[in-house]
């Protein structure tokens, strides 16, 4: 059968049987009466009729237009500078690729003719359209012209101070850092923070110069270099934004940004510290999870770490802790079970430092200590506030903790976290707090310690053998074959792309109780555990190398403290 050059995208779809004619139609009806602007491909897509790489394929079977996956070739930056971050987004397109006077751009609708005729007269090139996944495209715009953005604001800075010096610098004004340059500055870098997926930003100071980080995946990431006369004025915006003083430049300093990015709330807290270069701004990005759904099955869980979890959680009152260090996803871990135990019957307190996500139907308390609400204030105020679950951000010091295991022998049930390296050990932490052994036996009902490790990039994930210093840490008798990332675009060349958690579930058993009571030590009341189903932080990590999530070195680097 013969296909013509003009056939509608519906039909195109049933004659290379993607869709069914029924489908087809329940499509078109559905956008006739939601009246939306959404075009049909958009419309199957959500109706879960196909899928957009089969849309796609149809599209390069029938108009001979190539389908590009753009996270596996190594885009042209030169090309990228060809058009502006606004017709991009506007068409959902990027350039690729510049021979000569041919311009390769891949596209979201590589027919849609007015993005093809702003492309010509924008740049002058011949258009030669390729396609690509949407996704793609807007994470690599992200990529691109996040940073562009930044590197703009910064020369606008320049040309704005050139004539200034160093001492002239530091003595702007308020008004005079408020001014376009440093503004576009801050707001782009934050923008493509934002963009990227980063939980951090790093503003340092250096000899001769400003280095801009992006902690991604937990990993730090350079973006950007900035010249040093930029410093003062960019770090002064920022006092100003988070109300700290601008004056003060011996002490360290801590404040908080509430601001809109890109149509989303976002919470910055800002810490700044003075080093031998000059002050470090280190910028926490929060309130990105807005919309995330906590569920039990994004957080990791093996099938026995699953069932362990499930008994703990289970209990009507008692101690549940998450343990782990700063970024190990504990904060994740807790509101996914309060998003669990959350009903209509059951009132939840929370107080946190700070409060990360807000969560609905949870009364959640922000600790304020300069105001003298602290963690352990907080806890008394809340026992009077009838509460059945509380949940406290972080067991800090003794005090906190007797409150908390006191609630919890009287029938509520209390979530929180502490700083150890696994389960075990968060039972001798308490203890060294002077908490009575008896009391820590009778109201801690379970622990769950837990890492981060970055997951192997499925775009350049590879085969190879273990060598003998791998095979002995994972205490291989045969090789067998393991996985990595090789770097590609996607990923940002480092091989890895997003992370997964590792836990150790220790329920309190009748027998870890005794061992408690008798003041065992953590390596005992680890040999029972064992014994008893627990599976360690290691096993853990090491089940995810066997099964190509992620590699030898990340199982190194998040557990080498634990042997």
């Amino acid at each position: 059968m013969a296909i013509r050059s003009n056939m509608p995208l519906g039909e195109l779809l049933i004659t290379n049987d993607v869709i069914t004619k029924e489908q087809l139609d329940e499509a078109l009806k559905h956008k006739q009466t939601s009246k939306t602007n959404k075009y049909l491909g958009e419309i199957l897509v959500e109706l879960g009729h196909t899928t957009e790489l089969q849309i796609k394929k149809a599209l390069e079977f029938q108009y001979r237009i190539p389908l590009v996956d753009i996270t596996e070739i190594n885009i042209d930056k030169e090309a990228v500078a060809c058009i502006n971050e606004q017709l991009a987004r506007k068409y959902s397109l990027i350039p690729i690729m510049r021979e000569g006077n041919i311009l390769t751009v891949t596209m979201a609708d590589p027919l849609d003719y007015y993005a093809l005729d702003d492309i010509k007269r924008v740049t002058s090139y011949e258009i030669r359209q390729v396609m690509s996944i949407k996704d793609d495209i807007i994470n690599a715009i992200d990529r691109f012209y996040g940073g562009e953005s930044a590197e703009r604001a910064v020369e606008a800075l320049q040309a704005e101070y050139a004539e200034l010096s160093a001492d002239e610098l530091a003595q702007l004004s308020e008004g005079e850092v408020s001014n376009a340059p440093i503004v576009k500055l801050i707001n782009s870098i934050i923008s493509h923070a934002v963009k990227t997926g980063a939980s951090d930003i790093h503003i340092e100071p250096m000899d001769k110069d400003i280095r801009v980080r992006f902690r991604v995946d937990g990993a730090l990431q350079e973006v950007m270099r900035s010249p040093k006369t930029a410093h003062g004025p960019l770090t002064t915006r920022i006092k100003i934004m988070s109300a700290l003083d601008i004056a003060e430049k011996r002490i360290p300093q801590d404040g908080r940004i509430e601001t809109i990015i890109d149509g989303r709330s976002v919470d910055l807290r800002i810490s700044i510290l003075p080093t031998v270069y000059g002050e470090k701004t280190v910028i926490r990005v929060l309130g990105l999870g807005k919309n995330v759904t906590y569920s039990r099955d994004k957080i990791g869980f093996t099938e026995q770490n699953n069932k362990l979890f499930e008994s703990i959680i289970k209990s009507p009152n008692g101690i549940i802790l998450v343990s782990g260090p700063t970024g190990s996803g504990k904060s994740t871990t807790l509101y996914t079970v309060l998003t669990e135990l959350n009903s209509i019957d059951t009132n939840i307190i929370t107080v946190e430092d700070p409060v990360e996500y807000k969560l609905a139907g949870i009364n959640q308390v922000q600790v304020n200590a300069k105001a003298g609400l602290t963690f352990a204030n907080g806890l008394r105020s809340i026992l009077r506030q009838d509460p059945d679950i509380i949940m406290i951000g972080e067991i800090r010091d003794g005090e906190t903790a007797e409150i908390a295991m006191r609630a919890a022998i009287t029938g509520h049930l209390v979530l929180s976290t502490i700083h150890t390296n696994d389960a075990p050990s968060s039972i001798s932490r308490l203890v060294d707090m002077g908490i009575q052994p008896y009391l820590v036996s009778t109201s801690v009902v379970g622990i769950i310690a837990q890492r981060l490790v970055r997951k192997i990039c499925t775009r350049c994930k590879k085969e190879y053998m273990p060598d003998h210093g791998e095979m002995m840490m994972l205490k291989l008798k045969e090789p067998r074959p393991l996985y990595k990332g090789a770097g590609c675009p996607a990923c940002n060349h480092t091989g890895y792309s997003g992370r997964t958690a590792i836990h150790e579930v220790l329920p309190i058993s009748k027998e870890i109780k005794d061992l408690i009571e008798k003041r065992a030590t953590v390596e005992q009341i680890r040999q029972i555990a064992t014994r008893l189903g627990t599976i360690s932080l290691r096993e853990s990590a090491a089940l995810l190398v066997f099964n190509g999530t992620t590699t030898t070195s990340e199982l190194l680097k998040v557990t080498y403290s634990l042997d």
